[in-house]
């Protein structure tokens, strides 16, 4: 038994993913710190806290600003506690070609998504390092592993995310820390931003399905917490992308050429008027759940066999050791039928 609540940090909690993280948490005691940059959105996320039995904290912060990220984990620190776990989740994109962005708009993707990630982590390990303790989960995607057009600036700050973290997983190993790093690489899920990220495109956008319900990222967060995984795959779709990438990336490269421009835009026009969430948030509490989910799966197969690997693993063992014996019995009876048999000559 603990003999406090395990203290909990969530940026981009406001909407999406990370609201579903916040929930998930909540819905197992948690205190949560919240951090987002949309007041609004954080009180109605601390009201969901609450009402499954947690307690929440909310502070306002860029994750693109390190003073802003500091401060926001000095606050909760004092309003909760020492952090025990830290969740990087915070995110922006452009949905464009790149010849058709502007340096500013790649930076801003890269300031957020990337330097939110390593401010984030930053901040956790000051706390961290010196009590030997803590985990950090970096919410990761598929997408840094076999990137995909239209999409180049964020598929670039995941592949520095990985490379991060991976560097750093390697430095607390040497330093014989026993704070605890891991990477949660999702698959599409059904969230907000594709309404209000910004877009150049023709047509509205919309996730490379199949697409999951971002309850089913959250609940992979909260168990990639609490285990010592280096690295955890959501969704048979994950799996496919990056081992298909791996065995072949040539492959790959013409499939997303010929699928994946089509295949991240609806047969809807694009508001060219419309806000997004780039350099300020959108107005209003959007929750969770984007507008997919008719299509959205609400479990993954492949996940709940990564959670239960023992027990498979077990019942595989058991099936295999049953099958060899049943061979062999069945090789010993036929020799003994043959050894009975008549010898003509």
């Amino acid at each position: 038994m603990q003999d406090r609540h395990e203290v909990v940090v969530v940026t981009g909690a406001g909407a999406g993913l990370g609201r579903a993280v916040a929930r998930e948490f909540a819905r197992h005691g948690a205190a949560v710190g919240l951090i987002s940059r949309n007041q609004r959105r954080l009180e109605a996320a601390k009201s969901e806290v609450e009402a499954l039995g947690g307690r929440a904290v909310i502070i306002s912060a860029d994750m693109a600003h390190a003073d802003q990220v500091e401060h926001a984990a000095s606050h909760i620190e004092q309003r909760l506690g020492p952090i025990d776990i830290w969740v990087n989740g915070a995110m922006t994109t452009v949905f464009s070609p790149l010849h058709e962005m502007s340096p500013e708009e790649f930076k801003r993707v890269n300031d957020v998504t990337y330097m939110g990630y390593v401010h984030g982590t930053m901040a956790a390990l000051k706390r961290m390092r010196p009590r030997n303790r803590g985990t950090i989960v970096q919410v990761g995607s598929a997408l840094a592993y076999r990137p995909i057009p239209l999409q180049t600036a964020y598929c670039g700050a995941k592949h520095a995310i990985k490379g991060m973290t991976e560097g750093l997983r390697c430095e607390l190993m040497h330093d014989g820390s026993d704070v605890h790093v891991t990477l949660v690489e999702m698959p599409a899920l059904n969230t907000p931003q594709f309404d209000w990220c910004k877009s150049h495109l023709l047509r509205r956008a919309r996730p490379v399905a199949p697409v999951y319900q971002p309850e089913v990222g959250a609940r992979a967060v909260y168990w990639a917490a609490h285990q010592r995984r280096r690295q955890v795959y959501v969704g048979v779709s994950s799996l496919l992308t990056i081992w298909g990438n791996k065995l072949a990336p040539g492959m790959m490269d013409r499939f997303m050429a010929r699928t994946a421009v089509s295949g991240q835009q609806t047969s809807e026009a694009e508001d060219p008027d419309r806000p997004d969430n780039l350099w300020q948030p959108v107005s209003g509490d959007m929750g969770a759940r984007g507008r997919f989910g008719r299509e959205s799966k609400n479990r993954s197969e492949q996940f709940w066999l990564t959670t239960h690997r023992n027990q498979v693993g077990l019942i595989a063992g058991s099936l295999l050791l049953a099958g060899a014996a049943m061979l062999c019995t069945v090789n010993r009876q036929q020799r003994q039928t043959t050894s009975r048999l008549p010898v003509l000559r």
